[in-house]
């Protein structure tokens, strides 16, 4: 029977077989740092949990009841060389493994900008940081560069010995960007940019994937990390720029679609203010901003009245209602706060303005209140029309209208 069930163990040690140590070995010079302190956090609780398990052995072994040589004292309570040792240790690994985590939490915090790329090599002061904006779909990831002007779905590339600033964030849900080899795990937020600044000092072929549950698609949410010497980089980089598809914003719309195990896709051209839109929830057009509403907010709001029947119904949330408890369809408030809006709304118009003009119903300001997504047709522009703002392209000019 023993024989039998050793043998049942042995497809489970199989399966072990497949497991992978990539937090262990590392290929930037911070998931070295954290391999480190993992290492050595692990080791010194060892300094306790070894001897304590081979005493409680040897305790068990020693006072067996068929030991008659064990000496028996019922007696004994106190022995203050025994509760030194036993206070003692402790303390002084908790001691260590405090400083350790303070050091840790200040010199691998992931807002802080490198100040080295390996142990013995500092950052120079003319080493610019590659900038990559990550956005956490359902279910797949979106890496813009700003600098190259290519965007990629599920592939990061990096080059080699460069520092790496992401600015991440995420569409719908909480999600987790963690790639083993280069970092740790930083999580992707809708509405909130998380930072973390990261290397690799060698060329290598892994895969990142979200650590936090967001989903159906989840457990197909990874996607390659190849970082790549510099030369190899710049052919990437120009083989990116030999799509033919560009991500404007209603090409993020289609894309941030929920789908599973998509492809690595290339973007040639980005729209400058995309991962803007993404991080603020205004992606569609003719939608306010958050930091635009976050900025009427702190000019006083638009009152109580305007609050509870006009701003509780609105709806972030990309692809469901949460709750219907205030009623009413989901709205947006709209936004037209730059000449650039107005110009584009005006053109829209243009071709029908008597048409427009005989469905204006109301002249007044816009004052926020919930509207439906705008469309910006010749016949709803009147209503978005406030006295604040230029009437015609010939009144635009060079300064941006006040958010107030």
């Amino acid at each position: 029977m023993r024989r039998l069930r050793l043998l049942a163990l042995l497809p489970l040690l199989a399966a072990l077989g497949g497991c992978k140590f990539e937090v262990l070995a590392p290929t930037g010079d911070i998931a070295a740092q954290q391999r480190d302190l993992l290492v050595i956090s692990v080791l010194l609780m060892l300094i306790i949990i070894i001897p304590v398990m081979a005493l409680t052995a040897f305790f068990a072994w020693k006072y067996r009841q068929s030991n008659s040589e064990a000496r028996y004292e019922p007696d004994w309570h106190h022995s203050t060389q025994l509760e030194l040792v036993i206070w003692a240790a402790p303390l002084l690994i908790i001691i260590c493994l405090g400083a350790m985590t303070w050091m840790g939490t200040h010199l691998l915090d992931p807002y802080r900008p490198l100040d080295r790329i390996g142990s013995r090599t500092v950052v120079a002061a003319a080493d610019k940081p590659l900038v990559v904006n990550v956005v956490a779909l359902d279910w797949k990831w979106l890496f813009i560069y700003p600098e190259q002007g290519v965007a990629t779905v599920n592939e990061l590339a990096v080059p080699v010995d460069r520092p790496i600033h992401f600015q991440i964030t995420a569409s719908s849900v909480m999600n987790a960007f963690y790639v083993p080899t280069l970092a740790g795990m930083i999580y992707a937020m809708p509405a909130m940019k998380t930072q973390l600044h990261a290397v690799a000092n060698q060329r290598v072929e892994s895969r990142g994937f979200s650590a936090n549950y967001s989903g159906a698609g989840f457990s197909k949410m990874f996607f390659a990390f190849r970082a790549m010497s510099d030369s190899e980089f710049d052919s990437w980089v120009r083989e990116a720029k030999g799509s033919t598809e560009s991500l404007t914003r209603q090409a993020y719309l289609e894309l941030e679609k929920p789908s599973e195990a998509v492809p690595a896709t290339f973007f040639n051209d980005v729209d400058p203010t995309l991962f803007d839109a993404i991080l603020n929830l205004c992606v569609e057009p003719g939608k306010m901003c958050m930091k635009e509403m976050m900025a009427i907010d702190a000019k006083g709001g638009a009152g109580l009245e305007s609050a509870s029947a006009n701003l509780l119904p609105l709806m972030h949330d990309k692809h469901a209602r949460r709750g219907t408890v205030f009623g009413g369809a989901p709205s947006y408030v709209v936004g037209i706060c730059t000449p650039e809006e107005l110009a584009t709304a005006l053109t829209l118009s243009a071709a029908d303005t008597s048409a427009a003009a005989s469905h204006r119903a109301d002249s007044a300001p816009v004052s926020g209140a919930g509207l439906p997504i705008p469309g910006f047709s010749p016949a709803l522009l009147p209503a978005f029309t406030s006295p604040l703002l230029p009437t015609s392209e010939a009144d635009i000019g060079p300064r941006r209208p006040s958010n107030s």
